[in-house]
């Protein structure tokens, strides 16, 4: 270690200057550093999730569009509402990255001519508001109230609640820019309709969803970035009572900082909603080394030592376990990589390089600095107030282990039971919108939606009738009807069904005098074709029915609204209709994005098992390698898989479901938790080789381990917990999460463990 040490003080002025310098020159790629917030990022390219959707819309073109919902409290057959629900449906026809608009005012309505029975019309269901009385709107509302078609679609059951349906343009809701444009020009049209109406517009879609992402990304990485820095500052200049404990430690996580994002950018990433929060997370795990290594230095200075001998005998003592540390931080961030939410994985590769970047800076670039410090720092000897405090304390926290071993390994095995036990509680949930907190614009509209109108969220369900025209076939179509009733009377939850089957039934109700009993399926194919070339023809242009069947007439395109539910319950109805089309001899398969992000689901349960069981695997063998001792596996594990079961108990408890924050945070908890288990047995065995009795050992590991380990563990908590301020709510889980582990870990390790080694040790069984 010496010769290390004599090699960083030969450059060490080249280190402290040239190093910077090319963090410096690298960070001025930070001028590109960008944020992505659509859909697509969540999926690899090679995702058969998103290949399927896309392979919807290639058939049944873009289901991305923009929602606009307002209500009137006396209903919105009225002037005042229908010429509010007329302009935007005219405007956003006329606005950029737009090719349809459904509306009431638009509404493709199907009824016979007053003056000629015989002639059917297919008009726009509102005209000419300015003409129109009291018995103009009073017929309008009653004929609304009665389409199967359009209530509890784009108007509420009630008549009080309507949609403006926008849909996008191809490829326009997957580029995040577009979505901003777009949205600032709907922000600007809602504005000034306000202003007109005093209506509470709320707008819904894909690009509100996408600007929400970005938006929240951009603001949790312009806010917690600086506010983690203060943060740890502030606890630094407490626990150090020094602005070189400050400042040094904030050094080599900020140079790591500017290194890893820079590399971000260099090799093409984005920043989202997860990797927006690559500086906290470095500066989370990074200060660890650092603090490890300067408050030992700090020791051996106040007892005596010259500058140069106590860094070298801080780097003896620190070198291995921060060595260690910094890897199994490492694996626990690298073992997301294998998840196929590709945020997540990109995460876990950029925070893992970073661990081990600011292992080499904190056993390179901070010894240079340490070695410039001559200034002599009081020393504090044996026979001093301050260590003789600390001494005893030291021994009462080994006496009361050792004396009241039983009841702490009692006490805290009762209340980790309890915990424990709502594990069997917690279920997974990455429904997208929820991912949105309840004060977000997006997540209020989508809640309103849902309260006042229709269901919230939709399933495209795509059946195949098995030949070439067949959804044109009476029989298939009255398949249909039995799906639409079944599904209602199987599913509180589905709002609202439709498919050109409403068109088919409208024309037939039309054609046979408007009379309720023909409001069903002709009974002939050739009625069925003429009645769909009839409404085709009559469509006005961007409104014509190839959204709703493939080319050959062979597929059907049937939407459901659904209320918001937990994606569980998503998966559940999605495979009931499935198979409920292959018990009655079709085949169908549910899409759309409501059931991309459900089918998400098992990438976010895969990221929680499978991250953790890699890390859990790897972290146990190197664990093995370093100690050599096979038969305390068990002891050198449990403390650092005991926090994420409790973790996940006191979720099933709280009602708390696992979204992809909490999966992020299980093998993260595992790897930088084991830190302190580490540190804790390397301590251990060198007052083992030391001769120390039981007693001795504790001391021993407290003086030179536990209070580097109380206070990384109060660092990375504040630093963590301060994600309870995100408004996206897998980052608000993932604070609390990883916080509240981290200190179930610091009790497990520092109490738990230690009372369990006291007791083996009084049963002959010497842990050594």
């Amino acid at each position: 270690m010496f010769r290390l040490v004599d090699k960083i003080q030969k450059y060490q002025w080249y280190i402290i200057v040239f190093v910077p310098i090319f963090v410096l020159i690298l960070s001025s790629s930070l001028q590109k550093l960008s944020f992505e917030g659509s859909y697509r990022i969540w999926f690899g390219k090679d995702s058969k999730i998103l290949q399927n959707y896309d392979n919807f819309r290639k058939v049944f073109g873009n289901d991305d569009s923009v929602v606009i919902v307002f209500k009137d409290k006396d209903g919105i057959f009225n002037k005042k509402a229908l010429n509010s629900v007329a302009r935007l449906t005219d405007i956003l026809w006329k606005t950029k990255y737009i090719t349809r608009v459904d509306s009431i005012t638009s509404y493709q309505h199907i009824h016979t001519s007053v003056d000629d029975p015989d002639e059917i019309i297919v008009e726009n269901f509102i005209k000419e508001l300015h003409k129109a009385d009291a018995t103009y709107l009073k017929q309008k509302k009653d004929i609304a109230l009665g389409d199967e078609q359009i209530v509890n679609s784009i108007i509420s059951a009630d008549g009080k609640t309507t949609m403006i349906a926008a849909r996008l343009t191809a490829g326009a809701g997957e580029n995040e820019d577009i979505s901003f444009e777009l949205m600032g020009i709907v922000d600007d049209i809602i504005k000034k309709e306000s202003e007109i109406t005093g209506y509470k517009y709320h707008i819904s879609g894909g690009a509100a969803i996408t600007t929400a992402f970005v938006s929240i990304a951009m603001a949790d990485g312009e806010f917690f970035t600086p506010l983690v820095f203060v943060i740890v500052s502030l606890l630094l200049l407490v626990l150090f009572r020094k602005f070189s404990g400050v400042l040094i430690p904030i050094a080599v996580v900020a140079l790591t900082v500017g290194v890893v994002l820079s590399i971000q950018v260099l090799l093409g990433y984005k920043l989202n909603n997860f990797t927006a929060n690559i500086p906290v997370f470095i500066v989370a795990i990074g200060i660890a080394d650092a603090v490890h290594i300067y408050i030992i230095w700090l020791m051996y200075r106040k007892e005596g030592l010259e500058n140069k001998q106590a860094v070298t005998k801080t780097l003896e003592k620190n070198m291995l376990p921060v060595f260690l540390t910094s890897v199994t931080t490492s694996i626990g961030f690298a073992s997301l990589a294998i998840s196929e939410v590709v945020p997540v994985a990109t995460l876990g590769i950029a925070t893992a390089s970073a661990a081990m970047l600011a292992f080499v800076l904190s056993v390179v670039y901070m010894p240079a600095i340490l070695l410039t410090i001559n200034k002599k720092i009081k020393q504090k000897h044996i026979a001093d107030e301050e260590n003789k405090m600390f001494d005893e304390l030291y021994k009462k926290y080994a006496k009361f282990i050792i004396k009241y071993d039983k009841k702490v390994i009692a006490i805290t095995t009762g209340i980790f039971a309890i915990f424990a036990v709502g594990l069997f509680k917690v279920q997974v949930d990455s429904n997208t919108m929820r991912y949105f907190d309840e004060s977000v614009d997006v997540r209020q509209a989508t809640e309103f939606i849902g309260k006042n109108l229709t269901g919230s969220m939709s399933y495209e369900i795509v059946v195949d009738s098995g030949e070439v025209d067949g959804i044109k076939n009476p029989k298939f179509l009255n398949k249909v009807q039995e799906f639409y009733i079944a599904y209602k009377k199987q599913f509180e939850d589905i709002r609202h069904i439709y498919s050109l089957l409403d068109v088919v039934k409208q024309f037939n109700k039309v054609m046979n005098g408007d009379k309720k009993k023909y409001y069903t399926v002709p009974s002939s194919k050739e009625l069925v074709a003429q009645y769909l070339l009839l409404y085709s023809l009559s469509l006005p242009q961007g409104m014509e029915i190839n959204d709703k069947m493939d080319i050959e007439q062979k597929l059907l395109r049937v939407t459901a609204k659904v209320n918001m539910v937990d994606t569980s319950h998503d998966l559940y109805m999605m495979k009931w209709a499935e198979k409920w089309w292959q018990d009655n001899n079709y085949n169908a398969v549910v899409n759309g994005q409501t059931a991309m992000f459900a089918h998400m689901q098992s990438s976010v349960t895969d990221t929680l098992i499978y991250s953790i069981s890699i890390a859990l695997v790897l972290v146990s063998l190197m664990m093995l390698m370093i100690f050599k001792r096979l038969k305390m596996m068990a002891l050198f594990i449990f403390p650092n898989v005991l926090p994420i079961v409790l973790v996940l108990g006191i979720m099933g408890w709280l009602g708390i479901n696992i979204d992809l924050g909490v999966a992020v945070a299980g093998a993260i908890i595992l790897g930088v938790a084991v830190d302190d288990s580490i540190h804790f047995f390397v301590k251990y065995f060198d007052a083992v080789k030391l001769g120390h009795n039981m007693e001795q050992r504790f001391v021993y590991v407290f003086k030179y381990a536990g209070k580097a380990i109380l206070f990384t563990t109060i660092i990375l908590s504040a630093a963590f917990f301060m994600f309870v301020g995100s408004h996206f709510v897998p980052n608000f889980n993932f604070g609390i999460v990883t916080a509240s582990a981290l200190i179930i870990a610091f009790v497990a390790d520092l109490f738990l463990l230690p009372s369990i080694i006291s007791l083996l040790d009084k049963k002959g069984i010497d842990v050594k």
